[in-house]
C-alpha cells in the first residue's frame, strides 16, 4: 500500500478536479480513520501545491466544531477529519437542513472574525456527520480561502469562484469579504431548501449577468410553504451591494429559520 507520512491508504472516497481523497489510517494502528487528500501526479505543480498548503493552514487557523479539522500535511497531501455522511444535500427534510445551515453560518462568522474569507461556500463543501447528531454539518475545502490582511497588502490578479454562488462584487473583480460568503450562503440555503440555486443559466456569461443584474427570485409566489417574509430576508442577504447585506451569516439564517418555522 502507498503510505504518506505515517498514514496508509485504505480505499478511495472520491475524486476532485486536482486530487483524490482516500480513507486512511495510522500505520501504527493508533487513532481512528482519516480523510487523506492527495494531489494527482499531473497536478503537483507550484500553484496546486501552494493551494493545498493554504487549505491546510486556513482550516487549521479556523478551528471550530463545524470547520473541518486538519491533522497534518506533507508535500502534495494532507490528512484531515473523516466525515462520513456525504454532503448536506443528503439530509432529509427542511428542519435538518436549516440546522445544518445555522451551524455553517456560525462557522463562517467565526472564520470571518479571524480575518479569513472562505470564498467557496456551496452545498458540496458542506459535509455532514453520520449520524448527523454526532457532529452536524462541517465546512470544508479552504483551497481558495483568503486572508483580509493579505488582501490589504496585495490583490490577486485572478479570483476563483463557483458561479452559481458567486457574489456580484467578486464577479466585478473586487476582493471577497465576509459579505461575499454571506451571499454564497444565501444561494446555498436556497438550493438546500428548494432544490436549485437562485439563478440558473445555460452559459457562464448568462449566469454572471443574472448575479449582476437580475432581481432575487420571489419564492413565495410559486412555493406554498414559503412565506413572503422569506423573500425579503433573502433579498437583503443577496443584495447587489455587499454593504446592504446582514451583519452576520447567523443573523440571516436565524431570520430564515424563524420565517419558515
Amino acid at each position: 500500500m502507498d503510505a504518506f507520512g505515517d498514514y496508509v491508504i485504505d480505499r478511495v472516497i472520491g475524486h476532485g478536479g486536482t486530487a483524490t481523497v482516500y480513507q486512511a489510517h495510522h500505520a501504527d494502528g493508533l487513532g481512528g480513520p482519516v480523510a487523506l487528500k492527495v494531489l494527482d501526479d499531473h497536478h503537483r505543480d507550484a500553484f496546486n501545491l501552494t493551494r493545498l498548503q493554504r487549505e491546510f493552514e486556513f482550516a487549521r487557523r479556523s478551528a471550530h466544531p463545524h470547520v473541518v479539522t486538519m491533522y497534518e500535511g506533507g508535500p502534495g497531501w494532507l490528512a484531515m477529519q473523516l466525515i462520513a455522511g456525504g454532503t448536506a444535500t443528503n439530509l432529509p427534510g427542511r428542519d435538518l437542513r436549516l440546522i445544518a445551515l445555522a451551524q455553517i453560518a456560525g462557522a463562517l462568522d467565526h472564520v470571518h472574525a479571524l480575518g479569513v474569507v472562505h470564498c467557496d461556500v456551496k452545498p458540496s463543501n458542506i459535509l455532514v456527520a453520520k449520524p448527523f447528531s454526532g457532529g452536524g454539518a462541517i465546512l470544508t475545502d479552504f483551497g481558495i480561502a483568503r486572508s483580509l490582511a493579505e488582501d490589504a497588502k496585495h490583490r490577486l490578479t485572478h479570483v476563483e469562484a463557483s458561479l452559481p454562488y458567486a457574489a456580484p462584487e467578486v464577479l466585478h473583480g473586487h476582493p471577497p469579504s465576509a459579505a461575499s460568503d454571506e451571499y454564497a450562503l444565501a444561494c446555498t440555503a436556497v438550493e438546500l431548501l428548494t432544490g436549485s440555486p437562485p439563478f440558473n443559466a445555460h452559459t457562464s456569461m448568462a449566469l454572471v449577468n443574472a448575479h449582476l443584474n437580475s432581481p432575487v427570485p420571489k419564492y413565495s409566489r410559486h412555493l406554498e410553504w414559503v412565506p413572503r417574509a422569506f423573500d425579503s430576508i433573502l433579498a437583503k442577504a443577496m443584495a447587489k451591494s455587499p454593504d446592504l447585506r446582514y451583519q452576520s451569516c447567523s443573523e440571516f439564517i436565524s431570520l430564515i429559520t424563524r420565517a419558515i418555522g
